[in-house]
């Protein structure tokens, strides 16, 4: 009877709820302090997937010129299938289009499907015939 005395009168060091909502005040305040520095990076990030889908785009119509002797305007010429978007329930950030194609230059688009810093303006890549990469409209 003893020994369990002992183990219920020992006192057990943990944190109390008062000094956990403080530490989580303390977070959230750095947070809110950190995030707008951190927007243009995240941005930045973003606009990495509109890129590289650009790029993949070129290679795909460049094999479709070297077989055919022209470009195409239709994805499923080349074989790409874009992934879902956000708004759909995938994890694109940008949805995809060729807008020009004709038998000697082609051009494609990436336009993004959300205001990645809030400011209303949605970004815009491009890529041409001769891989000339440009961000059209900055977000």
């Amino acid at each position: 009877m003893k020994k369990k005395k002992k183990l219920l009168s020992k006192k057990i060091d943990a944190f109390n709820m008062q000094e956990l909502l403080v530490v989580l005040v303390i977070i959230g305040i750095l947070i809110l302090i950190a995030l707008p520095n951190l927007m243009p990076i995240v941005s930045k990030a973003k606009a990495l997937e509109a890129q590289t889908n650009l790029s993949t785009i070129y290679s795909f119509e460049k094999n479709y010129f070297f077989m055919h002797s022209k470009y195409t305007n239709n994805f499923n010429d080349i074989d790409y299938l874009p992934n879902k978007t956000v708004k759909e329930g995938g994890t694109a950030n940008y949805e995809y289009e060729i807008i020009e194609a004709t038998n000697n230059s082609f051009k494609a688009k990436a336009i993004a499907v959300t205001d990645f810093d809030g400011d209303g303006i949605l970004n815009v890549w491009e890529i041409d015939e001769n891989k000339n990469l440009k961000e059209v409209i900055k977000d």
